[in-house]
């Protein structure tokens, strides 16, 4: 969903071509059909156990083999996928504020506040991904794998921590800044019309008949 989202912003972002849109698309169907393949085999050498600790029940799980390094791919693929989408968000960013330079206008007017929401939102998201990503592949070294330390616990809680972040608060995040900006910009407008609908009534002259 997350991956859709980006795509629709930077399908936006370069004006709806169609050529940016299939490139996307290609990309995106890649990595996402990669990883659900290495997601789909690794789940086939998970190994579930059944723990008892001071005479609770308990679930848990192992990975038999590699199986930690087609995740840590998983991760990957998908980090390489948000690099992308984050080149191409700053370079056409930069584009248009150099653009709007060349022209003679304002990086505060409409355009350059728009991409200016797009890029913070952006970026923000970019970084709680990053920090995920270094996460899960810092669980490639054995000794993290099934270590059951108060470090390996931390790193773990952070992982888990991050992802929610980045799944639950900056991912919508991408849709409601652009929405916020959009309501904020519609309610200047009506502001600034409602000004002149007054401003051009106080300029308007009443004739005065002789019985007045």
């Amino acid at each position: 969903m997350l991956g859709v989202i980006m795509v629709t912003r930077l399908h936006a972002m370069y004006q709806r071509s169609r050529i940016m849109l299939i490139f996307l698309v290609i990309i995106f169907l890649a990595v996402n059909i990669a990883c659900g393949v290495f997601k789909a085999i690794g789940l086939r050498y998970n190994v579930a156990e059944e723990v008892i600790l001071s005479g609770t029940y308990m679930c848990n799980y192992n990975y038999e083999g590699d199986v930690q390094l087609l995740f840590s791919l998983f991760w990957i693929f998908n980090t390489v996928w948000e690099a992308l989408a984050l080149c191409l968000s700053v370079w056409i960013a930069v584009k248009h504020f150099r653009d709007l330079r060349r022209h003679g206008q304002s990086t505060g007017s409409t355009v350059g506040d728009c991409f200016r929401v797009l890029m913070t939102s952006h970026l923000l998201y970019f970084a709680s991904f990053a920090a995920v990503s270094c996460l899960q592949l810092s669980f490639l070294s054995p000794d993290l794998v099934n270590s059951e330390s108060i470090g390996a616990l931390i790193l773990y809680g952070a992982l888990e921590f991050f992802l929610s972040v980045q799944m639950f608060v900056l991912g919508p995040r991408l849709i409601l800044s652009v929405r916020e900006y959009h309501a904020n910009l519609v309610a200047a407008s009506d502001a600034e019309n409602s000004m002149a609908s007054i401003v051009f009534q106080d300029r308007v002259h009443v004739p005065i008949t002789s019985t007045m």
